[in-house]
């Protein structure tokens, strides 16, 4: 039966990705931090964001890293951003810190690509930290733990930034498990010498690669890609390194309605069309495959063909994919996604099969 040979097929696909692919990061150590201390730049950049920049400014001012300023863009803000940004300035320079601020008028707003390029070319140092207005430092040794992954060989840090933790809310487990894998993809794939993306609210890099590359010029069109178009253009196997010990996440506020979520992914999904082609294929494999595994076991199941081979697969790619779960989540401190993974996983899958439609139908026009 040619269902039951595809399923075959899709299953050792399935099985070669977590453990060949995945597994490399589930089972990955933290490495040698690097004993040179690099003086950073922290840049933000935040288009009404007051509550967050009052909640969150003050976690920067506590970072306990040697040289360090903080470059916080306001792209046109209507609320009380710059407000709390010169009030934030004023604090933190009774304890000798820096922050600059940058103020872009309505005519010059463009989007936060815009925003960052300003802020960066803006910025002091050549080694920079970014992160947004909605997101809080996970310790006080957040800057030196990203800044220390830094060497003569890597200009570029991947860091981790999941989202705070709400009890008892499916929405805020499901949203925090396709963070969780995300993450295992984007770890994985640049141990392996291919890095593909990283993420805005913990990612780091030189300033001198930013310019180099000419910043964002060749992706400035498209309204996402600050962070993964921009690593799928410069990163390479030689000058990434990824950042995960727990000292160094940023937690980031949540969607609580998934009309809002789905919206934020809608716009965030847009951006994978324009990977490179190897990129592209590997994503998209991965995807068919994942989508066919559960469609096809369960067309088997209930058909009753060859019952003992078909859950001998489901079983051997469970088992597999419980081992890469249970210990990404275990390093990035997500353990209470596991005892219900495979519903999550399911979901998501059904979730980005219907927002890969829907951007079909109608692309989003805005960030």
């Amino acid at each position: 039966m040619w269902i039951f040979i595809l399923f075959c097929i899709i299953t050792t696909i399935q099985i070669t990705y977590y453990l060949l692919l995945f597994g490399r990061f589930s089972f990955a150590k933290i490495r040698n931090k690097n004993g040179d201390l690099f003086p950073v730049s922290v840049i933000i950049c935040a288009k009404n964001e007051a509550s967050n920049l009052k909640k969150n400014l003050p976690y920067l001012a506590n970072q306990e890293y040697s040289e360090f300023e903080i470059v916080l863009v306001n792209d046109n803000s209507s609320d009380r951003s710059l407000e709390i940004m010169k009030n934030f300035q004023k604090e933190i320079s009774t304890v000798n810190k820096s922050v600059k601020i940058i103020t872009i008028n309505k005519e010059n707003t463009k989007g936060k690509k815009n925003a960052l390029n300003i802020g960066i070319r803006a910025s002091k140092f050549d080694h920079l930290l970014l992160t947004d207005a909605d997101c809080k430092p996970n310790s006080k040794n957040w800057i030196g733990e990203m800044a220390s992954c830094f060497s003569s060989d890597k200009s570029i840090v991947l860091g981790y930034g999941p989202y705070r933790k709400i009890e008892n809310s499916f929405l805020n487990k499901i949203i925090r498990f396709e963070t969780l894998f995300t993450a295992i993809q984007y770890f994985s794939y640049s141990i392996t010498g291919m890095p593909y993306m990283g993420v805005g609210r913990n990612i780091a890099y030189k300033k001198n690669d930013f310019l180099e590359a000419k910043g964002f010029n060749s992706h400035i069109e498209i309204i996402s890609g600050d962070d993964d178009l921009f690593i799928n253009e410069i990163a390479n196997s030689q000058n990434t390194e990824i950042c995960f010990s727990k000292d160094s996440f940023t937690i980031s506020e949540p969607k609580t309605s998934f009309k809002a979520w789905i919206h934020q992914k809608r716009r965030h999904i847009t951006t994978a069309s324009h990977y490179n082609k190897t990129h592209k294929l590997l994503l998209a494999l991965f995807y068919v495959s994942q989508f066919l595994f559960w469609f096809l076991a369960i067309i088997l199941l209930f058909l009753n063909y060859n019952l003992i081979f078909v859950n001998l697969l489901i079983f051997v790619r469970f088992l597999v994919w419980y081992m890469v779960i249970v210990r990404s989540a275990n390093k990035l401190d997500e353990k209470d996604l596991i005892r219900y993974a495979p519903i999550y996983e399911i979901s998501i899958i059904f979730i980005q099969l219907y927002i890969f439609l829907k951007n079909k139908i109608a692309p989003p026009n805005h960030w």
